[in-house]
């Protein structure tokens, strides 16, 4: 028989204070009095832990409420000037870093286009430096206040090595890429503040689950529609993807057999046809005229337009229009794949052409999907965009660090344990419902 390790003091220490940490969070401000039943723990022991925090600086009063023939009740918050996270999305079209308070409240961002060096990886670090430094800078924010940079990034994630997480990203051509290690030697971080990276597409599936349309339900599937498709997977509030932070990697299923070669070099893949870089080529193979030497995000703006002109004015192409509802099928049908598979009660489509084109396609996916899926599932599921808009990968990276802090109760880094390595969130869960972004 295995036995499990036993409990120590400081663990039972760590475990309480996370737990008022994540009920504040939550569902806060509260009282002393109704984090009692909120978090399980004694009257005294919400009172030690609550004690501690404040001297930590991490809460903040927050008003008063009147109690019933008693003394007013004094209401606590997490205080979100107590500390202060960066998020980094490594995306197709650009390196976005953005500073944040602990309420989510944006500080600072810096932008980084990648149109004409694509995903050389030592030039996205430099991005990266540069962009940290310059959110510090632009807010005037003391980098001791930092608790973590946490870094969404496509492919797959391979942890545990002496390098740190490695990326594979075949679409991307980066082969075992130790982003984690370039990181570390390019970006000057006070002691004790790491660097977590995870999956782009769960990034942005975690940020609309915490934050966004997703919050309230315990089933769901988030769609990131860029220059190529991944979905981040939730069941029973867990995001699914495995020890190496893979996002399930739906792009790369097959729609169709010995189909379109997709930018992984296999042929068929979702993503050959649904993406808005094969949507582009299919256009341009039909006879479109994307506009000379545009960036994918310029040229999919005049898909748009061609295929649905103002009124008033020139008349719809026609093959932009075919090459649209050709996408609409697609990723309709891509969808009811995740739908027969996982059963969620709802699909979100985010990532920034699933935010330029779901105002035009979104009718269409909804009635391919739901065609497409078996006639239960597809009856308790509801599809719709995001509402967390182009940002959300950055904010779903910044809650790496965010979780990781409240794991190990409201510390930087637990003892023992190097920055950026990942403490488990509580319950395993991607966050208690009713979390809320600020500002």
């Amino acid at each position: 028989m295995v036995e499990r390790p036993q409990r120590t003091v400081r663990d039972l220490r760590r475990a309480n204070r996370t737990a008022v940490l994540e009920r504040l969070y939550s569902d806060g401000p509260l009282s002393r009095q109704e984090l009692v039943p909120a978090t399980g723990l004694s009257s005294g022991s919400v009172s030690n832990v609550v004690a501690e925090l404040a001297e930590d600086g991490l809460l903040e009063e927050a008003g008063v409420v009147e109690s019933d023939g008693g003394r007013p009740r004094t209401l606590l918050r997490v205080a979100p000037a107590s500390g202060c996270l960066i998020g980094v999305d490594v995306g197709e079209t650009r390196v976005r870093v953005a500073l944040f308070d602990l309420a989510m409240t944006e500080l600072a961002r810096s932008e980084h286009p990648l149109t004409h060096h694509g995903y050389d990886v030592h030039r996205i670090v430099r991005h990266v430096r540069d962009g940290v430094a310059a959110v510090l800078r632009e807010s005037g924010t003391d980098p001791d206040r930092l608790l973590g940079v946490g870094v969404g990034v496509p492919g797959i994630l391979e942890r545990g090595g002496p390098r740190g997480a490695v990326v594979h990203g075949q679409t991307v051509g980066w082969d075992a890429v130790p982003l984690e290690e370039l990181l570390r030697d390019a970006v000057a971080l006070p002691a004790g503040v790491g660097f977590f990276l995870g999956n782009g597409a769960k990034a942005l599936g975690q940020a609309e689950m915490w934050f966004g349309g997703g919050r309230g339900t315990e089933d769901a599937v988030i769609v990131l529609f860029g220059s190529g498709v991944g979905a981040c997977i939730v069941t029973d509030g867990v995001i699914d993807g495995g020890a190496r932070n893979s996002a399930g990697e739906w792009g790369h299923l097959t729609v169709s057999v010995r189909g379109r070669r997709c930018r992984c070099g296999a042929r068929g893949c979702l993503e050959a046809y649904a993406g808005a870089e094969a949507l582009l080529q299919r256009w341009q193979e039909a006879g479109g005229r994307p506009p000379a030497d545009a960036d994918e995000e310029t040229a999919l703006t005049a898909l748009i337009a061609a295929a649905h002109p103002p009124e008033g004015g020139t008349a719809a192409d026609p093959v932009a229009r075919a090459v649209l509802d050709e996408t609409a099928e697609y990723l309709g049908a891509g969808i009811s794949d995740l739908i027969n598979l996982f059963g969620p009660e709802r699909v979100l489509i985010g990532g920034w052409a699933g935010l330029q084109l779901g105002p035009y396609l979104l009718p269409a996916v909804r009635t391919y999907a739901t065609a497409y899926s078996l006639a239960h599932p597809a009856g308790r599921v509801t599809i719709g965009l995001g509402t967390l808009g182009p940002d959300a990968v950055t904010v779903g990276a910044a809650t790496l660090p965010l979780a990781d802090f409240f794991a190990n109760g409201g510390r930087r880094a637990a003892p023992g344990r190097k920055p950026g390595e990942r403490a488990a969130v509580r319950g395993g869960r991607t966050a208690p419902t009713g979390w809320a972004r600020g500002g």
